[in-house]
């Protein structure tokens, strides 16, 4: 497999050139190894997998940009574009003062748009700081991370603060021959732990329970806070902590794919077990309804930037863990002067971050 892997003290991350999609992050902290992402089991199997299947599931793996999120039904391309089906080059790689940093670039252009994508490590930081940039091009771009988490024993979510949660028309599979859900299609709730769920009643979608076989999605909504937005996932077995940060400004909605033996057709067969995609995005479901008409607008939140022949935008995103007995995850965040602190009751701790990195509060193009 053709990767690059760089490495500061105490992180390494690994990405897979051939689809730029991240196919290991190792943290060391606690005198522990913490592997905070998944790779899905078909990967390095080596076995026969369906001949249609877009390369981006093929060699599912981390956390990849989706450019567009969903269906490319404006531009042909796979599913997730260009971005998460094909080859990236790198073309800038160095250290920086006390960390490293390297640049690709995709092969592909995305609606006539060059992207970028910056990979930053720090010494002694248990995070992954990206920033992808898109240059020239025409016409718009729904775009969203794909981080995706992996639990054996399942685990606890805790959230910045957030307006709603709501699925979409349709779960991803309706047809009880190939697979199953959980929620309810189309529901919408503002108390996450009481969500409409498919058979009545409600479910708590802070809750990663490993007995619930289920295939479902479900956006979150940013509320007007202020801060960082954030998504903290208490591993329960592994006794970590996975955290997934945005500026809520750029990157407004949070998508939640819950992945646990949900699909019984090839490749899942089954066998996708623990998943939790957090999934940060600027995005409706598909290209076509970002760019159009969609929900999330008519509720004011952006799903798309606009590009343009001498015009480029940017946003940034951080992937982190750090080990945690107890399976509590935090109730509050805040980042400043170079730490994150972290509160969950009376228990507090602090870790060193880049809080400057996010941007928040700083204009954002449209």
């Amino acid at each position: 497999m053709d990767t690059c892997t760089i490495k500061a003290k105490g992180i390494s991350v690994s990405l897979d050139l051939t689809v730029g999609h991240i196919a290991d992050m190792t943290v060391e902290s606690g005198g522990r190894l913490i592997k905070p992402l998944h790779r899905a089991p078909w990967v390095d199997a080596g076995e026969t997998l369906p001949k249609d299947l877009p390369q981006g599931t093929v060699r599912l793996s981390g956390d990849f940009l989706c450019a567009p999120f969903s269906r490319s039904d404006v531009e042909e391309a796979p599913l997730h574009g260009w971005p998460a089906n094909s080859a990236w080059d790198m073309v800038d790689s160095g250290a920086t003062e006390g960390g490293w940093r390297v640049v690709f670039r995709l092969r592909h252009k995305v609606m006539g748009a060059s992207v970028d994508k910056t990979l930053t490590l720090v010494d002694d930081h248990p995070f992954l700081y990206q920033e992808h940039v898109f240059s020239g091009g025409s016409g718009a771009i729904s775009v969203a991370h794909h981080p995706m988490t992996v639990m054996m024993g399942g685990g606890t979510l805790a959230f910045s603060p957030k307006r709603f949660a709501a699925t979409p028309a349709d779960p991803l599979e309706p047809d009880p021959a190939r697979g199953r859900f959980m929620l309810a299609y189309p529901a919408r709730s503002a108390d996450l732990s009481h969500f409409p769920a498919a058979g009545g009643g409600t479910l708590d979608l802070t809750q990663y329970r490993m007995e619930d076989r289920r295939e479902d999605f479900v956006t979150l909504v940013e509320a007007d806070h202020g801060g960082p937005g954030w998504t903290a996932l208490a591993r329960r077995a592994e006794e970590d902590l996975v955290l997934v940060l945005k500026n809520p400004a750029e990157l407004p909605v949070t998508m939640l794919w819950l992945s646990n033996g949900g699909r019984d057709y090839a490749p899942w067969s089954g066998r996708h077990l623990g998943v939790l995609g957090i999934e940060d995005g600027r995005t409706a479901v598909g290209h076509a309804a970002s760019i159009g008409d969609n929900w999330l607008k008519r509720e004011g939140v952006a799903t798309a930037f606009a590009l343009g022949e001498r015009r480029s935008f940017a946003f940034r995103h951080v992937i982190g863990a750090l080990p945690l007995s107890g399976g509590t995850p935090p109730r509050a965040i805040a980042t400043a002067n170079g730490q994150m602190r972290l509160s969950a009751g009376d228990t507090q701790w602090v870790v060193p971050f880049d809080d400057d990195f996010l941007r928040i509060g700083q204009p954002v193009p449209v």
